[in-house]
């Protein structure tokens, strides 16, 4: 089993900055991607963001050049900072990782609004 951790979501307005952190325990050994989706009301669950283990990462065209997702390995943390947050970007983010199956956290609410 893995577990998923989130924090640093809140309510933030337009044009500012949040930065989440997920840390990942449990039977952790041989993790490879690492991410967050988010998922806004009355909408299905999207990518946000991936990272391996070896630092390669692929982002939702929505979220280019805004989000940055980056990982620490000794410390099984997965992070995104977020830069420039539209409402649009209102959404429950969840951590995510692949270990013989999906592993998802518990959500954090990230809302953006003036």
């Amino acid at each position: 089993q893995v577990q998923l951790v989130e924090s640093g979501g809140g309510l933030v307005q337009p044009g500012g900055s949040l930065r989440l952190s997920c840390a990942a325990s449990g039977n952790i050994f041989g993790i490879n991607y690492m991410g967050w989706y988010r998922q806004a009301p009355g909408k299905q669950r999207e990518l946000v963001a991936h990272i391996s283990s070896g630092g390669n990462t692929n982002y939702a065209d929505s979220v280019k050049g805004r989000f940055t997702i980056s990982r620490d390995n000794a410390k099984n943390t997965v992070y995104l900072q977020m830069n420039s947050l539209k409402p649009d970007d209102t959404a429950v983010y969840f951590c995510w990782t692949y270990r013989a199956r999906d592993y998802w956290g518990q959500g954090t609410q990230v809302t953006v609004s003036s």
